[in-house]
């Protein structure tokens, strides 16, 4: 199963790590084994007059009468087949060696007609077309290689068909009409799918099991280099009952398997028979209090980057008891990796580089050889013989000096994205746009016909065998793109942004989101709604309620409109969790979108290839090296934080919505100078500690932040909403104009029309009367009521509303 899962690995339909595939598949046979072909069955023991009588018979499985040609190759075929060794026509037919030569089979009954000097193209042409009368008839059956190879696959499905499972195959060619996702190209090969595996594995359509499926997948893979709709098949044969209950998609059968902690440390090979066991008890001891991805990088860093790399380094090491100078030369080579660079001339250099995580591994060595002191004074018939004088000390652990390098680069990395967030903003809105533009363009012309979108001419490609809502397209250059593709990624693109940069959460909250995340408070005086979004318990295990800005509800109503069925319902879809390795219940998550014949959960992975697409359209570049700027969901978490504290939110409101436990993690997302942090924060500090007492400042209380809620009481201004956080000063000085925090209302839009008409006439004013002071201050209040109006004209782009919360809902 290896090169099935590595060619999924490929296309990116799932997220694994690579280093598993091989067990992986090996676990998937076990799990959801194949049929084994026979080797005997009635059909195969029939002798040669039975064979003819069986095959010329008109009610028989050919249903057909033969025309003498026919019946001269099969009388031919039969006598080659009899000259082979074997006790069943199939023993015959696979020591005949036609098998295993595939598409070159006819070359064995042809060097059979030689030596019998009775060779003729014609004779040779009528033996070959015979044999698909024997496959019919379940008189031999081929490999699926040789069948998916063998120069029968046009006519093998109409065959097979109607001599095996007549109302098998019409109720399959009935499930794929009535699904709108199967593509005509997709049911061929589905029907043919099954057609090879009927007569491979022999029964009935009813009696192909997922490891049939998965095998037959397997072997196009190897013999293709590719495999073609298999979910496609999958859903198919899962609609008609064939797979029985509990069965939900290929791609989770095909995602990451959990594997026993035997398997985890046998993947590094450890010629140490007891340390090999050693670790697994460890391992297995542990097991209870850690998930599943913790589990998985610790046998990691014990098994290859500790024991493993003793083994290489110094063969025959049987001991936990290292030398100095063992110890020294390991963690030597666990601080430092070879790379190769390139030089000024193009030669290749091999230098060494920190290895940043090299922390990890030392702590983890270091815990456990002190657990395994520790457990030998409970239980020292178990442990006590492999305690030893532990090679980490405290010193080696000691990363103050590194911690401040990495917040270093975190500073210095947030602080080069965050001025030109807004330029990734206006290109991904731009991007999809544009492709929204030339999709509407060509489904409005016919298939070879030209139209014209965003200054070029393209022309509108017919393919047969796309699905009949693809929209294919090709340039002047005749590069040839799928606008559907396109379409899709440029909109997550552009919702991934949107909602990362709203809401600072992490990406793996991000993917949890839900319909159900979407909440209301009213408020208990003025009875206004407040929307909520409902963050899920992730990192820290405990829930939180962000407010929904105006911005923010424009990305999720357009994921809504865009994620609902023909119902109005968000569909239920199906997420990994990445820590345990295992498929969660159905939920109508946000992030999900149409992929092959069903609609996917979206990945990390995912977020990541399109964060990179998003910013290939911006142009910007990473000033240290020249290289493409590169973001990371994780960036957009540092900038939100970093933005909101600079614009005077109070620290531990931003914790509570960051869902930080500690206020210091919060501080360190903050990438601000450190003169400006020490000045902001002492002085929110001085007029916080006035008012109540110190104990409270680091945990706020329940009725606290229902107090910050109800701030919102508050927060009308003329020409809009303020989102200025509880109980903070206002830093602009009331010029709401300026201020980031103001949510301008669209109805409000002829006021900041005038407003920004009064400032520009005042600027004029000013600088005809020489009063230079305040231009300055006049443009800066101008740049932010025309920020306010691209505000509102960006919202007034969604044309269609939806109400987040009051959507039909599917019931669980």
């Amino acid at each position: 199963m290896t090169s099935l899962l590595d060619e999924a690995l490929t296309h990116g339909a799932f997220d694994v790590d690579d280093s598993l595939a091989s067990a992986r598949g090996v676990a998937l046979s076990v799990r959801f084994p194949a049929r084994v072909p026979a080797l005997h069955w009635p059909g195969s023991r029939l002798s040669d007059l039975e064979v003819l009588a069986l095959v010329r018979s008109p009610l028989g499985p050919c249903a057909t009468q033969l025309v003498h040609d026919d019946q001269r190759g099969l009388r031919l075929l039969l006598d080659w087949l009899e000259a082979q060794p074997g006790a069943t026509w199939q023993e015959r037919w696979l020591n005949s060696g036609a098998d295993a030569a595939r598409e070159e089979w006819a070359k064995e009954p042809g060097a059979w007609l030689e030596r019998l000097g009775t060779y003729s193209p014609n004779r040779l042409s009528l033996m070959t077309g015979s044999l698909l009368f024997l496959i019919r008839a379940d008189i031999v059956r081929p490999s699926l290689e040789w069948l998916l190879t063998g120069g029968v696959m046009r006519k093998l499905t109409r065959n097979i068909r109607s001599a095996r499972d007549v109302e098998g195959f019409d109720r399959l060619d009935q499930t794929c009409a009535e699904d709108p996702a199967m593509t005509s190209h997709a049911q061929r090969h589905t029907l043919f799918r099954c057609a090879v595996i009927v007569a491979t594995k022999g029964g009935n359509i009813g009696d192909i099991t997922i490891g049939d499926l998965l095998e037959i997948l397997d072997a196009e893979v190897a013999v293709r280099g590719r495999s073609l709709s298999g979910g496609a098949t999958f859903k198919a044969l899962r609609e008609m009952g064939v797979f029985g209950a509990g069965i939900t998609t290929l791609r989770e059968i095909l995602g990451a398997q959990r594997q026993s902690v035997e398997e985890l440390i046998d993947r590094y090979a450890i010629a140490c028979r007891p340390i090999r066991d050693l670790l697994v008890e460890y391992m297995k001891e542990r097991q209870p209090a850690v998930d599943y991805n913790s589990l998985v990088h610790t046998s990691y860093m014990l098994a290859k980057c500790f024991w493993r790399d003793l083994e290489e380094h110094h063969p025959g090491i049987e001991t936990l008891r290292l030398t100095p100078e063992i110890a020294s030369a390991w963690k030597q080579r666990l601080q430092t990796r070879v790379t190769t660079v390139r030089t000024a001339t193009g030669e290749p250099l091999d230098v060494s580089v920190e290895r940043l995580s090299h922390y990890q591994t030392l702590s983890t060595v270091r815990a456990f050889y002190l657990d395994l002191a520790q457990w030998a004074l409970e239980d020292p018939g178990r442990w006590a013989q492999w305690v030893a004088h532990c090679p980490i000390r405290v010193e080696d652990l000691t990363r103050r000096k590194d911690l401040r390098r990495r917040k270093a680069r975190m500073d210095a990395r947030t602080r080069e994205r965050l001025p030109v967030l807004p330029v990734l903003v206006r290109a991904v809105d731009q991007w999809r746009e544009d492709v929204k533009a030339m999709l509407s363009a060509a489904r409005a012309v016919s298939p070879g016909e030209q139209f014209s979108a965003l200054g070029e001419t393209f022309v509108r490609v017919l393919r047969p065998h796309a699905a009949a809502d693809n929209i294919w397209i090709a340039d002047s250059s005749g590069e040839q793109r799928l606008l559907n593709r396109e379409e899709d990624r440029a909109f997550w693109a552009w919702a991934s942004i949107g909602v990362l940069r709203l809401t600072g959460v992490r990406v793996e909250e991000l993917l949890e989101l839900s319909h159900h995340s979407l909440v209301q408070y009213r408020l208990p005086d003025t009875s206004e709604l407040i929307p909520l979004l409902q963050i899920a318990p992730s990192k820290t295990d405990t829930e939180r309620l962000l407010v929904v800005s105006p911005e923010l509800a424009d990305v999720l109503s357009a994921i809504i409109r865009r994620i609902r069925d023909a119902g109005g319902m968000v569909p239920l879809v199906r997420a990994r969790d990445t820590h345990e390795r295992i498929w969660k219940s159905a939920s109508p998550l946000l992030f999900q979108r149409h992929s092959g014949v069903e609609n996917h959960a979206i990945g990390s992975h995912t977020i990541s290839h399109l964060l990179t697409e998003a910013l290939s359209h911006t142009g910007l570049l990473d000033r240290s090296d020249g290289s493409a700027l590169h973001y990371t969901p994780h960036d957009f978490r540092r900038m939100f934080l970093t933005d909101a504290i600079m614009n005077g939110l109070p620290p531990h409101i931003a914790q509570v919505i960051a869902g930080h436990r500690d206020i210091n993690v919060t501080m360190g997302y903050h990438a601000v100078y450190p003169e400006e942090t020490i000045r902001a924060h002492l002085a929110f500090l001085a007029r916080r500690r006035s008012l109540r007492p110190s104990e409270e400042y680091r945990v706020p209380t329940d009725d606290e932040w229902q107090e910050f809620l109800g701030h919102f009481e508050r927060r009308k201004v003329s020409i809009g909403t303020c989102a200025r956080a509880f109980d903070t000063p206002c830093i602009h000085e009331h010029a709401c104009v300026r201020c980031p925090m103001l949510w301008p209302e669209p109805t409000l839009r002829p006021r900041l029309v005038e407003i920004s008409e009064n400032l520009a006439d005042r600027i004029a004013e000013a600088e005809r009367e020489g009063w230079l002071g305040e231009v300055e201050g006049l443009q800066v209040s101008l740049a932010g009521a025309k920020d306010k109006l691209d505000q509102l004209d960006r919202r007034s782009d969604q044309s269609v509303a939806v109400m987040l919360d009051e959507a039909p809902r599917r019931k669980n």
